[in-house]
């Protein structure tokens, strides 16, 4: 158990949490989310001890070990990879080191003989004898085969070491594990393996994370930062949003008798009981549902942007005809023979297990990039809006927020463009500030602003979520599911895919397989040729 006392933190002026009491139980995984600013990463800190509280305290009972999944890619540079991982148990690491320098000694002493003995004794109890293999199965598990083991941690891919600082986080079964954007930089099939894993953990997991695939599977509970406090809900992430939406209209209707609503809440409780994901926490997680009353569940206060694309006109027939295209990067083939026929209406996924490839992809089909052979034609009736995943080209300028988006817009009027940079929450005089001083995520607001002006028939969206925090993905989704054009999309984000697309393109070195499906059924159903892609 771990848990907060009156936890108070400031930075400068600036007001994070107030007063926080909050208690981590064992046997559940809770998802910490909030809008960006909020204070969520900052938040796992003062849990690990990184960042100190302004005031209060984290409190953590006695003999449990902590663990925390670790951002620095280089920090392990000159580490083996296996050692790498062992690293994750601190103390059992400590006395590994400890102990090969006792039996290096050329002098060996009887009191060394005695510190040896007791470190035996400790590394015993700690299960350091199965430390390796243990180590070398979830790095198996994560896709490192057994010939990076021996390797130096600066050999590996940048993929690669994402995986094994995974690997370090999990190992020696923490007692309490906290992780943030854990699924960043994975892939769809480690994605899923660390969902089984933290469904079968029995400890505490408290986890940040944009993925809302990710947070549905694996939490018990959600913890929603808002106005500087923290509070526990039951159920996973959808239930936190369906839950607070029903009681927002319950709150609502004054007219509607109470026990109407008990029965409307009882109805809501029972479906997702019904439709918990993981076995293991099935049980639990329906008697905690079961107990819910009215009070229990209160409305959100999060604001979500009004993102609407609207088309100006609709499309012909012709949309895109690709065919035989190929590309390199430098020495490397990163796709060819691609061809793609598109149909009006149609929302594609394009999918990889390398970024590069489908942002290579779409530059070219933009006339952004040339490809080394084939040919790309757009249909005679085809408006097209752009979101590439690097974005630096288009705030390269001294505009202010309102001239910078008055390009883009056929209709030059301050009122009109003001309506869309308010949809995109830039109000009053935020309008007349420098583009070049925008955050990621204002950046990625503008990117949809001048998308919606522009009333274009085809979207084509390159890793769009990155930078948003959860109302914004939400508001995306929605509008991406209500447009009625063709859309072109790249994203890490399960849902995205699965509740947009009705088709699935994924693009290796190899070749292409191209699938009138659903997300989830080609997941499941292409797994072998997939493979054959890479």
């Amino acid at each position: 158990m771990i848990r907060t006392e009156k936890l108070t933190v400031r930075f400068g002026s600036q007001l994070l949490f107030e007063d926080v009491n909050i208690k981590f139980t064992s046997g559940n995984c809770y998802g910490l989310i909030g809008a960006n600013g909020s204070g969520k990463s900052t938040f796992l800190k003062i849990l690990s001890g990184e960042v100190e509280a302004t005031n209060g305290n984290v409190v953590l009972s006695p003999r449990l070990r902590l663990a925390i999944l670790k951002q620095d890619h280089f920090a392990y540079d000159e580490y083996g990879v296996l050692e790498a991982v062992i690293i994750g148990h601190e103390v059992l690491y400590t006395i590994m080191k400890e102990k090969d320098v006792l039996y290096a000694k050329a002098d060996f002493s009887d009191e060394d003989g005695v510190r040896v003995s007791e470190l035996e004794d400790r590394f015993g109890a700690l299960n350091g004898w199965e430390a390796e293999s243990e180590a070398a199965q979830l790095l198996s598990d994560l896709d490192i085969p057994d010939k990076f083991h021996s390797m130096k941690m600066k050999q590996l891919t940048g993929a690669q070491k994402v995986k094994v600082l995974l690997a370090q986080a999990l190992f020696g079964k923490p007692d309490i594990l906290l992780m943030d954007e854990p699924t960043n930089h994975l892939d769809v099939e480690t994605i899923t393996w660390l969902e089984k894993f933290l469904a079968g953990c029995t400890n505490t997991v408290i986890v940040v994370s944009h993925d809302r695939h990710f947070l549905d599977h694996v939490c018990t509970h959600v913890a929603d930062i808002d106005y500087h406090k923290v509070q526990l809900y039951t159920g996973n992430y959808s239930f936190w949003i369906e839950s607070s939406q029903l009681a927002l209209r319950q709150r609502s209707d004054k007219n509607k008798k109470t026990e109407e609503k008990r029965k409307e809440l009882q109805t809501f409780i029972q479906r997702f009981s019904a439709n918990a994901s993981k076995s293991r926490q099935a049980t639990s997680r329906k008697k905690l549902l079961e107990k819910l009353t009215l009070e229990d569940i209160k409305p959100s206060l999060r604001k979500y942007p009004a993102i609407i694309f609207e088309q100006e006109r609709d499309a012909g027939d012709h949309i895109l005809s690709v065919s035989d295209l190929s590309a390199r990067y430098q020495e490397a083939i990163l796709f060819k023979d691609v061809r793609i026929e598109l149909e009006r209406g149609q929302k594609i996924g394009f999918i990889s297990q390398h970024d590069l490839i489908l942002s290579t992809f779409f530059d070219i089909i933009m006339g952004e990039k040339k490809a080394d052979t084939g040919s790309v034609k757009w249909g005679t009736t085809i408006t097209i809006a752009y979101f590439p995943k690097d974005n630096a080209n288009y705030f390269d300028n001294d505009l202010t927020l309102i001239d910078w988006l008055r390009q883009y817009s056929e209709e030059k009027d301050e009122e009109y463009i003001r309506g869309f940079l308010g949809k995109m929450f830039f109000r009053g005089d935020e309008i007349r500030k420098k583009v070049g001083v925008l955050s990621g995520g204002e950046k990625v607001r503008c990117m949809f602003a001048r998308m919606m002006v522009q009333k274009a028939n085809v979207l084509i969206f390159d890793e769009p979520t990155n930078h948003l925090d959860l109302e914004s993905i939400t508001a995306l989704n929605r509008s991406l599911e209500k447009f009625k054009g063709t859309i072109l999309l790249s994203s890490h984000d399960h849902v995205l895919l699965q509740t947009v697309c009705d088709r699935v393109v994924e693009i290796g070195p190899k070749g292409m397989i191209d699938k009138l499906s659903t997300f989830d059924d080609y997941l499941e159903n292409e797994h072998e040729r997939r493979q054959a892609l890479y």
